[in-house]
């Protein structure tokens, strides 16, 4: 018989059996179903590693392909250090070959020991040296990774332009942009970054690949510079500068046509391809020409006449009381750089007269001279992707003080960067167009069509007849004004100088030093480039105003410039280089327009000059005071005859054509277009006298 306590413990035994069976089949089903997913992402988490595959950044060219940045593979170095024997002799391996700490590497050795880490970065992006000598040393706890470094292979050339990336510090590995054009368009300059998932065993090293995302490389970009004309006009610059003794200096260069900058030069320079060392001053890597504003001073006062032009009676013409030299405004005296008694407007400009352009000003008015100095692009950035671009200071008229007119007529109390008057002078040059800068040309995505970017229309501000009139005045700056020192060999050009005294804030008083500038172009007829070159903060007196330090860079950078995009000379090189004091004794009948409008005497202090070809004086507006004995005023001048046509760019039989339709008689000389004439256009012809011609291709 069977023992009942037994039957009872054998069933009891068999219960338990059960439930325990059916709690382990209940949570192997709770963790086969319901925690699947769960369960299986923390095993992916601890059997697998995610690298970052970065993508391949985009380059950065200038308009005829030259390579500005590039980005190239490197190596970056890593260990395991649950796999080295001693972390002492490892430091002292590692650390002279990576110009590394010894200390500070033992120490993040010791630390990924001691949380079981079996990856450490020890170094990225190390030099091909670096790379080839760790790699002689076969240490199987030693692994490389393929990364990319970006590399500016012209050095300083367009620096301030490209900027850099991640180069702020040595540690730094992110290829960020941080400055120029690889910080404004980074987001498509550095593309998308792609994945490595790899399986690894327990010491985390890794022994297969589990998935793969590829990176999409960043968009390359091609930027309207061209690499000639930025190195020209930084050399030029850097000498000017060390010449002046400036603090800075920036020289722009730009197609008045479709506003594509070709130079944006910015002194002092640096390499982007080093990080800032200690101690260096940051006025180094400031973009002067599009960050820094100040007061333009007389360049500014080639505005002002543009509005006279288009809002008041006055014409190039017409003669202006300067006062001999000073000018009561609301009771502030303001003095010339020459005691002239009266001008034409033409002279006003081309002796850069401050007492006659304060006339000029306060015949345009306040809200007029507001709305011009506007429409030029004054007060407002030019929207260039660069970072911190300034947009200059112009004040609404409710703010100006009484004598405010007066100053900003001179070009001061308003402050603008280097871009906005290349920008400004390019309307005038284009024939009344304001222009959009443009410094992107083209962008490329691999495996995509170019997108090339649009130049846009343009605001026209000027009437074509006014930008013709002003291009026409500012030649005269350089003939006969205070601009000699711009006169290029072979080609016409037209300008404006500019020497603003600097106002020391902490004194309240002016200081002695300057900023000089000269803005142009050329050729005057059909302008192919507009170059503005600023100096800050010269010395020397006279030898530190615009006409004797920016003009010889305009000189300098508008001769090569115009040379390397191969235009045509528009005068002989013979007249253009003509001795000036061979010209004053000649008979002025004898000569075409570019040697008549010449003047003879040397640039004063003030950016004052003397020419010292008389003509009889021109009768003056109604209510304008009667003109000073002494300066040339044969381009404008108004005595009885016919009107001379303008000949400019004519073809030969086309001059025929207006000639004979006008009853002028002319003679001509040479092949191709109309380069020169005398007497100029809009001259009364004296009875029995034939306009003379000069052609050249």
């Amino acid at each position: 018989m069977v023992d009942p306590q037994a039957t009872k413990r054998l069933r009891w035994l068999i219960s338990g059996a059960v439930l325990w069976a059916a709690i382990i089949a209940g949570r192997l089903v709770h963790l086969q179903i319901f925690q699947h997913a769960e369960l299986k992402a923390v095993a992916r988490q601890q059997q697998t590693r995610t690298e970052e595959i970065q993508a391949a950044r985009g380059a950065i060219s200038d308009r005829n392909g030259q390579m500005l940045a590039i980005s190239m593979p490197v190596d970056s170095v890593h260990i395991n250090p649950l796999r080295i024997p001693d972390l002492t002799v490892a430091a002292d391996i590692l650390s002279p070959v990576l110009s590394l700490d010894r200390s500070v590497l033992l120490d993040r050795m010791r630390k990924a020991v001691s949380r079981r880490t079996g990856f450490l970065w020890v170094k990225r992006k190390v030099t091909p040296a670096e790379s080839a000598r760790l790699r002689a040393l076969k240490l199987d706890w030693i692994g490389f990774q393929k990364e990319s470094r970006r590399f500016y292979p012209n050095g300083t050339l367009a620096a301030h332009v490209l900027g850099g990336v991640g180069m702020v510090r040595k540690e730094d590995t992110q290829e960020r942009g941080n400055a120029g054009i690889e910080m404004a368009l980074d987001e498509e300059l550095r593309g998308t970054n792609g994945k490595l998932i790899l399986l690894t065993d327990v010491t985390r090293q890794a022994f297969a690949i589990d998935d793969e995302v590829k990176p999409l490389p960043g968009v390359n970009l091609t930027l309207s510079l061209d690499s000639r004309i930025q190195y020209l006009a930084e050399r030029e610059l850097a000498r000017a500068v060390a010449s002046s003794r400036a603090r800075t200096g920036s020289v722009v260069v730009m197609d008045p046509r479709t506003g594509e900058i070709l130079a944006l030069a910015s002194y002092p320079a640096y390499d982007p391809n080093e990080p800032p060392a200690p101690g260096e001053n940051p006025v180094a890597r400031h973009n002067v020409p599009v960050s820094y504003a100040s007061e333009p001073g007389s360049v500014f006062k080639a505005f002002t006449i543009a509005a006279a032009l288009e809002t008041t009676r006055l014409r190039p013409e017409s003669i202006l009381n300067c006062g001999n030299g000073t000018i009561q405004l609301f009771g502030r005296t303001i003095h010339d750089h020459h005691a002239y008694a009266a001008l034409s407007m033409a002279d006003v400009l081309a002796k850069s007269s401050n007492v006659g352009v304060i006339r000029v000003g306060l015949a345009v008015g306040e809200q007029r001279l507001h709305e011009y100095v506007s429409r030029f692009g004054f007060g407002q950035a030019s929207g260039l992707p660069l970072p911190a671009e300034s947009a200059g200071i112009l004040r609404p008229t409710r703010k100006w003080g009484r004598t405010s007119i007066g100053s900003i007529a001179m070009g001061h109390e308003v402050s603008t960067t280097t871009v906005q008057l290349a920008r400004a002078c390019s309307a005038i040059a284009n024939g009344g167009t304001l222009v959009k800068p443009r410094l992107v040309l083209k962008r490329e995505k691999p495996g995509s069509a170019p997108e090339f970017t649009a130049s846009g229309a343009g605001e026209q501000i000027l009437q074509p007849e006014t930008a013709i009139t002003m291009r026409q005045m500012m030649e005269r700056v350089v003939l006969s004004g205070t601009g000699k020192a711009a006169t290029l060999r072979g080609y016409t050009s037209g300008g404006k100088t500019g020497s603003a005294q600097i106002f020391d804030l902490a004194t309240k008083k002016y200081t002695h030093t300057y900023n000089a500038s000269f803005m142009g172009f050329a050729p005057v007829t059909n302008p192919a480039i507009v170059v503005v070159v600023t100096l800050n903060g010269t010395s020397g007196g006279s030898a530190g105003f615009g006409g004797a330090v920016a003009a010889p860079v305009f000189r300098e950078v508008a001769s090569g410039a115009l040379r390397i995009l191969d235009t045509p000379k528009d005068i002989p090189i013979e007249l253009s280089q003509a001795p000036v004091k061979e010209v004053a004794k000649a008979d002025l009948n004898d000569l075409p327009l570019a040697e008549i409008s010449r003047g003879v005497d040397a640039e004063s202090p003030g950016e004052t000059a003397v020419s010292s070809v008389t003509q009889p004086p021109v009768r003056p507006e109604e209510g304008a005071s009667a003109p000073a004995a002494g300066p040339d005023r044969r381009i404008f001048s108004e005595t009885a005859g016919p009107r001379v046509p303008d000949f400019q760019g004519m073809t030969m039989r086309s001059v025929l054509e207006v000639a004979s339709a006008r009853g002028v008689a002319v003679e001509m000389s040479g092949n191709g277009l109309v380069r020169a004439q005398d007497p100029p256009p809009g001259s009364a012809l004296s009875p029995g006298r034939a306009v003379r011609i000069l052609l050249s291709r």
